[in-house]
């Protein structure tokens, strides 16, 4: 796909004179109007006292209506596709140029905060309030996903897949907890599970995707920032692996010479722990854990582990895995354990297209911020949208890196430095000249956030 190819001279990553940005109390007020309505987008709920919100739920339904209030309001045209998708359209100036996606997902895990997925949809919403009428050579669409987060149907990003032309449509018979399955559940919501294939943009019809996101991590408030622009989401692998060993009484069988399938699941939760320590920036987790016969007089005769490995560079995460699997290779033998690899799944790392990521630090500088750059260790949307269009994500500081809880929280002042930025970037953009009409269509998929 031929990409935009943006020159880095000080003429075009400056505001074109015949754009002009936001007053500083504009935007001041645009980001206390996008607190407030993520506060209102909250009281959208499954559970009274929480925020849970899933695909295509009533809640949904509602959140839906008072969005569309949002970006009627921002003068643009909305209309909801058909894989429950809302669409806020601003026309540009050229009805031919390729369009310009900004956006995230409204769905939320059970319990959840108030600004994952949400905050990107409202920035976005926001940013073109703050154009005041204007229009760009090229058109935006500010999409709201109907889901990402994989919690009703176990399967994430269906919103971003749709858009793309990669929805599944074996998933339609998968049942959620209640019996429901999702073909009903999109009949439920006023939509025809057969027409979903509608909600793909035309080949070359996405000039690029921007999206706006909480980083969900520690890191931006560690260092005392308010933004770092994303430079890759980190590619993951996951592993299912058992150990089994030899149950016995664990009063009467001897100390030595057990097979305790339980300690060596045990030693290579360790040995993951220790890798993961010795080597910047990867993630190894083991978070699934079950033992067999699970009863305190027995000494456990299986163990099953899940281990998530995940880093932004390919060759450094495969190495990463086959060190795993050699450690517990060495200490099955060592231990006289079986070890059984059940199933393994591995989907790679997305870079930023470096040209609109330039772009977007050009725009973090312009504001006089810091410009730190980071990969993302939990799955976007644009991932998805990476194999239709380039990509550039501006993560928001997370105060004391807390993300999918009630904790959850942004400062006021850090939504107005990403909507200042998000502005900067539309009008670069703009100054740069029209996106390339191209296609990148591709098959890789991807894990749940």
């Amino acid at each position: 796909m031929q990409v935009l190819q943006i020159p880095l001279s000080r003429t075009n990553l400056n505001t074109p004179r015949h754009l002009q940005l936001c007053l500083p109390g504009d935007l001041a007020g645009l980001a206390h109007q996008v607190i407030g309505r993520c506060d209102q987008a909250a009281s959208f709920t499954e559970e009274p006292g929480k925020i849970t919100r899933t695909f295509l739920s009533q809640p949904m339904r509602g959140l839906h209506e008072q969005l569309t209030t949002w970006m009627h309001g921002a003068g643009m045209t909305v209309h909801l596709d058909a894989a429950g998708n809302l669409i806020g359209r601003y026309a540009g100036s050229d009805a031919n140029h390729p369009v310009l996606l900004i956006g995230s997902h409204l769905d939320s895990v059970p319990d959840a905060g108030k600004y994952d997925g949400v905050l990107g949809v409202l920035l976005g919403v926001a940013a073109v309030q703050a154009l005041g009428g204007r229009r760009l050579p090229f058109g935006i669409d500010v999409i709201a996903f109907s889901e990402e987060e994989g919690v009703r149907f176990r399967a994430p990003f269906l919103g971003s897949r749709a858009i793309c032309g990669q929805f599944d449509f074996g998933l339609l018979n998968r049942l959620d907890a209640h019996g429901i399955s999702m073909s009903e559940a999109f009949r439920d919501f006023g939509l025809d599970a057969e027409r979903i294939a509608e909600a793909a943009y035309p080949i070359g019809r996405i000039g690029g995707y921007l999206e706006g996101h909480i980083e969900q991590g520690p890191v931006l408030d560690d260092l005392g920032v308010s933004v770092g622009v994303v430079t890759a989401i980190a590619g993951q692998s996951k592993l299912w692996m058992e150990f089994r060993g030899r149950a016995g009484h664990s009063g009467t069988l001897p100390m030595a010479g057990r097979r305790d399938a339980l300690a060596a699941a045990a030693e290579l939760v360790l040995e993951i722990e220790r890798l993961a320590l010795e080597t910047p920036e990867l993630r190894a987790t083991v978070g699934a854990l079950s033992v067999e016969p699970g009863a305190v007089n027995v000494v456990p005769g299986a163990a099953r582990l899940c281990v998530d490995v995940r880093h932004a560079h390919d060759e450094i995460r495969t190495a990463a895995v086959a060190q795993i699997h050699d450690r517990a290779l060495r200490l099955a033998a060592r231990r006289a354990v079986e070890l059984k690899l059940v199933e393994e799944e591995h989907h790679r790392a997305v870079p930023a297209d470096p040209h609109f990521r330039t772009v977007l630090g050009a725009a973090v500088t312009a504001t006089g911020q810091p410009l730190h750059q980071l990969p993302s260790g939990a799955g976007h949307d644009a991932a998805v949208l990476a194999s239709v269009a380039p990509w550039a994500m501006l993560f928001v500081r997370s105060p004391g890196g807390v993300s999918h809880s009630p904790d959850e929280r942004v400062f006021e002042g850090d939504v107005q430095v990403a909507l200042d930025i998000v502005v900067r970037f539309l009008e670069m953009l703009a100054g740069a000249g029209p996106f390339a009409n191209g296609d990148s269509r591709s098959s890789d998929c991807l894990g749940a956030s």
